[in-house]
C-alpha cells in the first residue's frame, strides 16, 4: 500500500482500508507480522521529549491539584447536560452518593477470609518512623475509618507496618506491609478475568460503560475470625484492625473479583 501522506498515529493508521485495528490485533497475535513501523514528525518528537525533560527537571507534577480539579468538573452535573443519558442520570442520581455513609457495609454473602500455612504463629513486623508529615497522614486516615465504622483499636499478637507512598495527584497513599502474612497466607486458586479476554468479549458491541467503584475492598467485610490478622501499627503507637477487607492482603483481588 502506497500514500503520499503516510499517517503518523496508530489511531490513523489503523483506520486505513484492510487495516482495521481487530484484524491487525489478530495478525499480530497470530505471529503474522515481523514488524511494526510507525513513521512520525522526528521535529515533533524532538520537542515533546524536550518538553518532558524540562518538566522532570522542574519536577512539575503533570497531575498537578489543579488538573485533577478540572478532571473532576468535567465529570459535574453541568458537564453531562449534552449527554442522551442526563435525564436518567438525574433520576437516579441518589443511586450515587458524593460520601459513603459512615458505616460497615452490608453482608452481601461474600467475606473476605485468609487461610494461613499449617502451623503458623505470629506474623509480626516491627513499625519503623516516620516523618511527620506522614505520621499525621496516617492518623488522619485511620480517624476516618474509624468514624466510617471500618477499623477499631485491636489488641492482636500479629501486627503489620503502615507507610506512605506519594500520589502522583499530590498527597499520600495509606499501605501497609502485609508482608509476612502474605508469605503465611494459603493463596486463591480463583481465576482473574484476562484484559484481553474481557476486550475479545466486548467485539462488535456498540455501548460501553465503565463504573469506578470508590473504595471497592472496603465494601467487603473480613470474615469474623480472620479479623485480628489485619492488624496494623501506626508510627504514633496505635494499633487497628480492619472490619472490611483492607488493601495490600495476598488473596484481595481474588476476593474482589
Amino acid at each position: 500500500m502506497k500514500l503520499e501522506n503516510p499517517p503518523t498515529l496508530a489511531s490513523e493508521l489503523t483506520s486505513l482500508p484492510g487495516t482495521s485495528w481487530r484484524r491487525f490485533a489478530r495478525d499480530l497475535h497470530d505471529g503474522r507480522i515481523e514488524q511494526i513501523c510507525i513513521l512520525s514528525d522526528v521535529e515533533r518528537m524532538k520537542c515533546e521529549a524536550e518538553e518532558l525533560k524540562q518538566l522532570v527537571a522542574e519536577g512539575v507534577d503533570a497531575l498537578s491539584a489543579k488538573s485533577k480539579k478540572e478532571r473532576f468538573d468535567e465529570q459535574s452535573w453541568d458537564s453531562l447536560k449534552s449527554s442522551p443519558f442526563y435525564e436518567v442520570l438525574r433520576e437516579y442520581r441518589d443511586v450515587l452518593p458524593d460520601d459513603i455513609p459512615a458505616e460497615l457495609p452490608q453482608d452481601k454473602g461474600v467475606q473476605h477470609e485468609i487461610d494461613l500455612v499449617p502451623g503458623t504463629k505470629y506474623c509480626v513486623t516491627r513499625q519503623w518512623p516516620l516523618p511527620r508529615e506522614q505520621v499525621k497522614a496516617i492518623d488522619d486516615f485511620f480517624e476516618s475509618r474509624r468514624k466510617a465504622g471500618q477499623v477499631r483499636e485491636s489488641k492482636s499478637p500479629h501486627s503489620a507496618p503502615t507507610f506512605c507512598v506519594k500520589k502522583a495527584q499530590g498527597g499520600w497513599r495509606i499501605v501497609h506491609a502485609y508482608n509476612k502474612l502474605n508469605d503465611a497466607t494459603v493463596p486463591a486458586q480463583t481465576p482473574i478475568p484476562r484484559k484481553d479476554v474481557i476486550i475479545d468479549s466486548m467485539a462488535l458491541s456498540t455501548i460501553f460503560s465503565a463504573l469506578d467503584l470508590r473504595d471497592g475492598f472496603y465494601q467487603i467485610l473480613m470474615r469474623e475470625s480472620d479479623i485480628p490478622l489485619t492488624a496494623v501499627s501506626t508510627p504514633s503507637g496505635m494499633l487497628w484492625e480492619w472490619l472490611v477487607m483492607p488493601q495490600g492482603l495476598k488473596n484481595a483481588p481474588a476476593t474482589f473479583n
